[in-house]
């Protein structure tokens, strides 16, 4: 039984260092992760109470969960909605309170057509003031996009790259986190983005401000995308804060993990 979670822990963690003192909570939240996957996890199952209890040790009776009704909007989609390649967005779906972004004395903007829902906007503010007193002001290069918008977007890129590599690096229509009208893509939008101010105080801070990366370096396999060190989604703090301590800091397995949480 317990060398099972060993091998489960270093299978799903991969080069990750994991503590002693809380080895035991981390690895059965991650059985519970996988044995959920596989479709074992139901009310049949002997083990379903105790996979519960698992999921109650990580999320301290959904104490981290409260923080994602302080962004709950009327018709808005829920602040950690589940969107990836297998779980989509409304086809008509527009956030409610979308607030276009214009010049201001916190960030810039490099487009006349950006827009974020209002409350992600504020805790963009919030996070770009910090970053202004380290001497970085951010960059935003794209944000909300329709479904139409994708829908033309994700083909040109077929047409550019073919539909294979189009599907590493483009979010079919309905499926991409910039519908959720959270996410963001920063400065140049390309690979060496890590390697400027910008993008290392991102990497270093953005999570202190409920901004996580969503397409992590070697977890194409998990995230269905490759690296895209520009691209952050708005989860609030404690959500971030949970995604560091507990999910190897992969935004996809926390996502996964709450999602599978809201529907045990």
């Amino acid at each position: 039984f317990f060398p099972g979670y060993i091998y489960l822990a270093k299978k799903l963690f991969k080069n990750a260092d994991v503590s002693i003192d809380r080895f035991h909570i981390v690895v059965q939240a991650y059985v519970a992760l996988n044995i959920t996957r596989v479709r074992l996890c139901t009310k049949n199952n002997p083990n379903y109470n105790k996979l519960k209890d698992y999921w109650k040790l990580i999320l301290k009776n959904e104490n981290e969960l409260s923080e994602e009704k302080k962004y709950s909007n009327d018709g808005d989609l829920p602040l950690y909605f589940l969107i990836d390649k297998k779980h989509y967005a409304p086809k008509p779906y527009e956030p409610k309170n979308l607030k276009k972004l214009v010049a201001n004395n916190y960030y810039n903007i490099n487009r006349a057509d950006l827009s974020l829902r209002s409350d992600v906007e504020e805790a963009l503010v919030k996070m770009a003031k910090a970053s202004q007193a380290d001497g970085i002001t951010l960059l935003i290069s794209s944000t909300y996009r329709s479904y139409d918008y994708q829908t033309k977007l994700f083909q040109r890129w077929v047409d550019i790259d073919g539909l294979e590599e189009a599907e590493r690096e483009s979010a079919r229509p309905g499926t991409s986190q910039h519908q959720l009208g959270s996410a963001i893509d920063f400065g140049s939008i390309s690979n060496d983005f890590i390697n400027t101010k910008m993008g290392k105080w991102l990497f270093n801070n953005a999570w202190k401000y409920g901004w996580t990366l969503s397409f992590p370096q070697q977890y194409e396999d998990i995230t269905g995308y490759r690296y895209e060190c520009w691209h952050y989604r708005f989860v609030g703090i404690p959500a971030a804060q949970l995604q560091r301590k507990y999910f190897n800091d992969v935004q996809q397995y926390m996502l996964e993990f709450i999602d599978l949480w809201k529907n045990l």
